[in-house]
């Protein structure tokens, strides 16, 4: 029996279950898990030794600390993360994974002007930045940096969802905050080279044909039974599955 690839809805439910008192993970438990799946990934697709300089790009809610558990892995693996914070997160949560890639002196640049730079010395980047709840305006600076994930040349992962686009209908037309005339702009979108899903695939992107991971080794066998996801078998100590390309297909 195939994955099931679950609604924006089910995704919110399931989350909430595993943060309830009867599921009683605790939101940094499901980070950490999702990060260090999310890093797993990068090296099983980009090794150290051709990509070691990774650009992670986080934004400023909960994918966003996905990405910064992630580079702290990525550094405990002998990667060289740097993180770009658009936006940094202001709830305690987001502060203390900044904090604690902050004193393994992983380098945290603010500026888009400084990440358009710093992009000519990396290998691979990591997308961090909307999570599953993300719906069209763009606000700024978000727009500047999907317009230069677009264009640049560098492979991406993306972390549960490829920014911007929709989490049941894939990609979707992108346009900034009307101005003081109304008027908006349009943003692209990229597509990834990979994809890690958390949980399990979400119905929007049905359609990628990219390298597609599984992360997030928690889920309870009772709960992939009550909500039919048919979550595929994790090898040995692995944190990922890579799912075949025609998992996708209805």
């Amino acid at each position: 029996m195939s994955i099931r690839y679950i609604s924006q809805k089910l995704a919110q439910q399931i989350d909430e279950e595993l943060m309830s008192s009867s599921g009683a993970f605790s939101l940094d438990q499901l980070m950490e898990l999702a990060g260090l799946s999310c890093a797993q990934a990068l090296a099983r697709t980009y090794p150290r030794k051709s990509h070691p300089r990774v650009m992670v790009v986080c934004g400023p809610g909960n994918q966003g600390g996905d990405g910064l558990v992630a580079a702290r892995h990525l550094h405990m693996f002998r990667y060289k993360p740097t993180i770009y914070l658009p936006k940094p997160g202001s709830k305690d949560i987001y502060q203390r994974l900044l904090r604690q890639c902050e004193n393994l002196r992983i380098p945290v640049v603010g500026s888009a002007e400084e990440f358009e730079k710093g992009l000519k010395d990396q290998d691979v980047i990591m997308d961090a930045i909307f999570g599953f709840s993300f719906a069209p305006p763009v606000r700024k600076p978000f727009d500047t940096i999907l317009r230069l994930l677009e264009s640049s040349k560098l492979p991406i992962v993306s972390i549960d969802i490829p920014s911007g686009w929709s989490v049941e209908d894939g990609p979707q037309p992108l346009y900034t905050q009307p101005d003081d005339k109304g008027n908006t702009e349009s943003v692209p979108t990229f597509t990834p080279e990979v994809l890690v899903s958390l949980t399990a695939p979400k119905q929007g992107v049905k359609s990628f044909r990219g390298r597609h991971f599984l992360g997030g080794r928690f889920v309870p066998d009772e709960m992939n039974k009550k909500f039919e996801l048919n979550l595929p078998e994790y090898e040995g100590v692995d944190q990922v599955v890579e799912l075949p390309s025609e998992s996708g297909k209805l």
